[in-house]
C-alpha cells in the first residue's frame, strides 16, 4: 500500500481518479463507521455487535437512579469491551430515557461511538407487587402506560432503539408475583406491529417478548396454548432465556460429577460440568426451535438472557450445588459467546454490572452477583484478559480504576472454586 501511495503522490491525475476511492475503502476496512441506518436485522446475530443486558442501578433501591455521569461512565466501559447492543427492562423509571440521551450525546462527542438498544417494556398482572393476591388472568393498568412510553422513546431515538421487547419473563409461571397469560403479550405485540404498519413506529423496528425457554414452548406442554402459537407468529423474532445455573439446583441430575468422570482431576471435573451447562443451554434453544417449527414458523431465535452468578449463599453456593464462583462464571460466559457467535445468534448476556437492589436484604444472594463487573468496577475473571490488554485504561466506575478482582491473583481466586458433588 505504501508503494501505491507513492505513485499517487507522483501522479496527481491518478490520485484524483482513483486515490480517493482507494483511501475510502481502506478506511472502511480498518474501522467501519457507525451507520445510523442499521436495523435490528443487521445487528442481531452479527458477532461484531456483541450484546449485553444492562442495569445501571448501584444502590440497594431503585428509588436512587443512576446519574447521567454514571451512565456515561458505564457506556464507555461497555464500549471499550466491544459491546454495541444493550438490553433494558422498563421505561417507567428515568433510567431508560436518560440512557438513550447519554448514548446520543456520546455519539455526538465521538463519531466512532456506537451503541444500540433493545428497549424493554415491563408487563405484569393485576395486583402484582402488592399485598393483594396477583390476578394472572387480568393485566395491570400500568401496562398501557409502559407501552405508550416505549413507543415515545422509540420514535424519539430511532437511531438507537432498534427493538422493543414486550415483557420480561412475563409469561413463565414460576414468576408468581406478576406473570400474565400469553394473550396479554400478544395484545401488545399486535398493537406495536399495527403502529409499524400505520407509520407510527419505524417500519424496521423489531418487536419481540423476552421470556424463559419454557414460555416459548420449549418446556412443559402447559405452555402450548393457542395464544402462544399466535404470539410466535406475531413477533419478529424469539428472545429466549436459558439459565443452566439455576437448574443446577432444581434439576440436580444435570449438574455434578458423573461416574465416568470420577478419575478426572478437580479442575477437569469442573470443566466437564461447565461444558454440560453449555450443552444444556443449547438443548433448551433446540427445544424452542423445534416447537416453533412445528407451528410452521421459521424465525430467528436469539438469547435474550443467560448468565451465571459469581457468588451465592443460597441453593447455588458452597453449601448447596457449589455452582457459583468467578471461574465457572468465566467458563460459561466464554462458552455462550463462542456458541452464539459461531451460529450467528445474539446473546444478551446477563449482566454487565452487579446490582444490589435485586436482593437488598441478602447481599450475598445470587441475584446480586450476575455482573461481569462488581459494583465498584472490578472486572471479574471472565474479563481479566481485557484488563491485561489495557482496553479499560483511563476508565473508572465510582471513582475506581477498572482493575481485576482478587488483585489479579489467580491462585487466590481458585481457592474459592469448589467441585460439584458426585452424581453416582
Amino acid at each position: 500500500m505504501k508503494n501505491i501511495q507513492n505513485i499517487f503522490l507522483l501522479v496527481p491525475i491518478l490520485l484524483v481518479l482513483f486515490g480517493c476511492g482507494s483511501m475510502k475503502a481502506q478506511k472502511k476496512e480498518s474501522k467501519p463507521m457507525p451507520d445510523k441506518n442499521l436495523t435490528a436485522a443487521d445487528i442481531l446475530g452479527n458477532p461484531k455487535y456483541l450484546a449485553i443486558s444492562y442495569g445501571g442501578f448501584r444502590q440497594t433501591s431503585r428509588d436512587i437512579e443512576p446519574t447521567i455521569p454514571e451512565l456515561k461512565e458505564d457506556m464507555r466501559i461497555l464500549s471499550a469491551m466491544g459491546i454495541k447492543v444493550l438490553r433494558t427492562y422498563n421505561v417507567h423509571l428515568k433510567e431508560a430515557a436518560n440512557l438513550l440521551e447519554v448514548i446520543r450525546k456520546l455519539k455526538k462527542e465521538d463519531k466512532n461511538f456506537e451503541m444500540y438498544v433493545m428497549l424493554g417494556a415491563w408487563i405484569d398482572c393485576q395486583n402484582a407487587w402488592t399485598d393483594l393476591a396477583p390476578n394472572h388472568d387480568v393485566e395491570s393498568e400500568a401496562n398501557a402506560t409502559e407501552i405508550a412510553r416505549a413507543v415515545e422513546l422509540a420514535n424519539e431515538y430511532p437511531e438507537i432503539v432498534k427493538i422493543i421487547a414486550v415483557g420480561n419473563e412475563a409469561m413463565v409461571k414460576w414468576a408468581t408475583s406478576y406473570f400474565v397469560q400469553p394473550g396479554v403479550i400478544l395484545k401488545w405485540v399486535n398493537h406495536l406491529q399495527e403502529l409499524k404498519k400505520s407509520g407510527k413506529l419505524p417500519n424496521d423496528l423489531w418487536i419481540t417478548s423476552s421470556d424463559n425457554f419454557a414460555s416459548w414452548g420449549g418446556g412443559d406442554s402447559q405452555y402450548h396454548v393457542p395464544d402462544l402459537e399466535k404470539l410466535i407468529k406475531a413477533v419478529d423474532y424469539i428472545s429466549m432465556h436459558t439459565y443452566p445455573m439455576h437448574d443446577t439446583h432444581y434439576n440436580p441430575a444435570f449438574w455434578g460429577v458423573l461416574e465416568k468422570e470420577s478419575h478426572l482431576t478437580d479442575i477437569e471435573k469442573i470443566n466437564a460440568a461447565m461444558l454440560r451447562a453449555k450443552e444444556y443451554a443449547i438443548s433448551q434453544y433446540e427445544a424452542v426451535s423445534k416447537y416453533m417449527k412445528s407451528l410452521g414458523v421459521n424465525k430467528p431465535i436469539h438469547i435474550g438472557e443467560t448468565g451465571w452468578a459469581s457468588l451465592s449463599n443460597e441453593h447455588y453456593g458452597n453449601e448447596g450445588s457449589k455452582a457459583t464462583d468467578e471461574y465457572k462464571e468465566a467458563l460459561f460466559y466464554n462458552h455462550m459467546r463462542d456458541w452464539t457467535n459461531k451460529v450467528g445468534m445474539s446473546c444478551f448476556y446477563f449482566e454487565a454490572f452487579d446490582e444490589q437492589w435485586k436482593d437488598a436484604k441478602n447481599p450475598s444472594g445470587s441475584e446480586n452477583h450476575f455482573g461481569l463487573f462488581t459494583l465498584n468496577g472490578q472486572a471479574k475473571y471472565a474479563l481479566w484478559k481485557l484488563v491485561d490488554k489495557g482496553v479499560f485504561k483511563g476508565l473508572t466506575r465510582n471513582g475506581n480504576k477498572i482493575t481485576k478482582t482478587y488483585n489479579g491473583n489467580e491462585q487466590a481466586l481458585m481457592k474459592d472454586v469448589l467441585v460439584p458433588k458426585d452424581l453416582h
